[in-house]
């Protein structure tokens, strides 16, 4: 069957320990959306979280919601209304919407920063906001990124995360000829590691609790990892710039530990709600910048631009590839940090 015939197979969550296989009826798009087949979904932690939880941070499932927001595939129908690339096309997702509804202020060149915007498979809002793990959706034309020719799907699938480690590595500012370390290398952070090497960085260090991230970090361009666990050899870095990807209470710590005297410490690892202890006094005597990072914005293109030319190397960071009806299995797989990185679903594959 073509991608049009087969059952509109989907990934919805409940609640908590509650995400089931189903079958939707087919997209009604608005004249500005395509219809899209989507081929690859990479299962991102906030996938985890509205499985493991029925939440992911404040954002709690009250309604049964399609999950997944890192899908590339082909557009099916073309946005009636012109916009957008043709039926046919090979395309990824930015899966932001962002909304300027006058409630807070944000800066107008930082539309990630939008409070009332909204992302693919998110619960922040009332409606939620439907995800893309299904066969075909419809998706507006502007979230649409055509895919240059020799750029093939399954790399394609890690855009979106390759864009959110872009946007992190750049918030530290120019890396060239600077000594970087990640904390955590997980796929975020292992696609980190490779942004930073992409970007010229004389030297990449990874931690990780575990053998297989460290292994993941060192095939993108880690010149030597460390347990995350030696605190002492952490300390020993003393980088110019730390990535904070493991969004940990430790891995903060690790952080300020291991940058040097006037560093930068970007928090790209998303912390706990709530208070969080951090090493102020160290900040604060080595005069540190620490600096949040969330999402992206344009840096989908560039990323893509980075991929289909080769600079940007991030192959080994997929582990797993799993069929729609294994969903729940690889929803397992992901989430066991010691036996895989990025996981991606086959929505057009059944088994």
């Amino acid at each position: 069957m073509t991608a049009a015939q087969q059952p509109n197979l989907a990934i919805v969550a409940h609640g908590k320990d509650d995400v089931r296989i189903e079958e939707l009826a087919e997209p009604a798009p608005a004249p500005d959306e395509a219809v899209v087949a989507v081929r690859f979904g990479g299962v991102c932690g906030s996938d985890l979280h509205y499985w493991r939880h029925g939440a992911a941070g404040e954002s709690i499932l009250r309604e049964p919601m399609v999950l997944g927001h890192e899908v590339v595939g082909e557009v099916l129908h073309a946005a009636a209304d012109g916009s957008g690339p043709a039926a046919g096309t090979r395309v990824a997702v930015h899966p932001a919407t962002p909304i300027d509804d006058g409630s807070a202020p944000f800066p107008a060149d930082s539309p990630n920063l939008s409070p009332a915007g909204t992302y693919l498979g998110s619960a922040a809002r009332m409606p939620h906001t439907a995800g893309a793990f299904a066969r075909r959706v419809a998706l507006p034309s502007r979230m649409l990124r055509t895919l240059p020719d020799g750029l093939d799907l399954r790399t394609a699938a890690l855009v979106e995360p390759a864009a959110v480690a872009w946007h992190g590595v750049g918030r530290a500012g120019d890396v060239a000829g600077k000594r970087v370390l990640v904390v955590g290398a997980g796929p975020i952070g292992a696609l980190a590691v490779a942004v930073a090497v992409h970007h010229g960085a004389a030297e990449v260090i990874a931690t990780d609790l575990h053998d297989l991230p460290r292994e993941v970090a060192a095939k993108v361009g880690a010149a030597r990892t460390i347990d995350a666990r030696d605190e002492a050899a952490i300390a020993a870095v003393h980088a110019d710039v730390v990535i904070e990807s493991s969004g940990t209470v430790p891995g903060l710590a690790s952080a300020i530990r291991g940058v040097a005297r006037g560093g930068t410490v970007v928090m790209l690892g998303l912390q706990r709600s709530g208070e969080v202890p951090v090493l102020a006094s160290l900040a604060i005597t080595r005069e540190l910048t620490l600096v949040g990072s969330f999402r992206f914005n344009d840096e989908i293109d560039d990323v893509i631009a980075a991929l289909a030319d080769g600079s940007l190397a991030v192959d080994p960071v997929i582990t797993h590839v799993a069929p729609v009806a294994d969903a729940l299995e690889a929803f397992a797989t992901a989430g066991d940090a010691s036996a895989s990185s990025k996981v991606l679903i086959d929505l057009q594959e059944a088994s």
